[in-house]
């Protein structure tokens, strides 16, 4: 990681294979890019955002929304859906567009059982998602979208819930945002964030489907 460039970058170019992607996860290094006719970087950035899920903040406002069963959730129903959701641009996070390679390589993640979506239905609409990965007790959180205002409030803060309820040590946010950071999120260093992904991974990956985690 001490040849990381400042923003980050510390590697570019090379395959997307579930060997590869897993093993970048597991030393705090995530595959970032916007065209594939451009080889594919890999980050480390320091600072790092990460949820604390003790820190988790959920607004009046928010309360008011889960309260009122505005929107309801379901985890792994639909994969596919979500992912094409976080395809589009949004409005408070830059340079997430997933690329079709990029989109290739978690289908087969989540085909394994190591990626994840959780779904956000208003009705029968999905009016938001988000996807990642499980690793050890640590969930990387690698994009979301929204259809609907609160909808991807609402699927952070579902899936903060509960992953700490099954032990998780912290939901990875990778990079900073004032939508995360709302949400309670906060940046640390990167020596501390791969201290606590060591920490994470010392413990079982669950693998297969979420469905019946609600």
């Amino acid at each position: 990681m001490e040849q990381a460039s400042p923003d980050g970058v510390v590697a570019a170019g090379g395959a997307l294979d579930p060997e590869v992607l897993l093993n970048a996860y597991c030393h705090g290094i995530f595959p970032w890019y916007s065209d594939d006719r451009m080889p594919v970087l890999w980050w480390s950035p320091d600072p790092r955002m990460v949820l604390f899920f003790k820190d988790l903040h959920v607004s009046r406002s928010m309360r008011r929304v889960i309260n009122r069963g505005v929107f309801t959730l379901s985890f792994d129903r639909d994969f596919e859906a979500v992912l094409r959701g976080c395809q589009g641009p949004r409005s408070f996070q830059e340079g997430t567009w997933i690329t079709p390679r990029m989109a290739g390589a978690y289908r087969q993640l989540f085909k394994l059982g190591f990626a994840h979506s959780l779904e956000v239905w208003s009705g029968k609409e999905l009016a938001g998602g988000m996807y990642g990965l499980a690793l050890g007790r640590c969930f990387f959180g690698e994009s979301m979208f929204s259809r609907r205002g609160n909808a991807s409030k609402f699927g952070f803060i579902k899936i903060a819930r509960n992953l700490q309820r099954r032990g998780y040590h912290f939901l990875d946010c990778q990079v900073s945002s004032d939508h995360l950071r709302t949400l309670g999120a906060t940046e640390i260093p990167r020596r501390r964030f791969l201290r606590l992904l060591r920490e994470g991974l010392g413990y079982p990956t669950e693998r297969g489907s979420w469905r019946e985690y609600l």
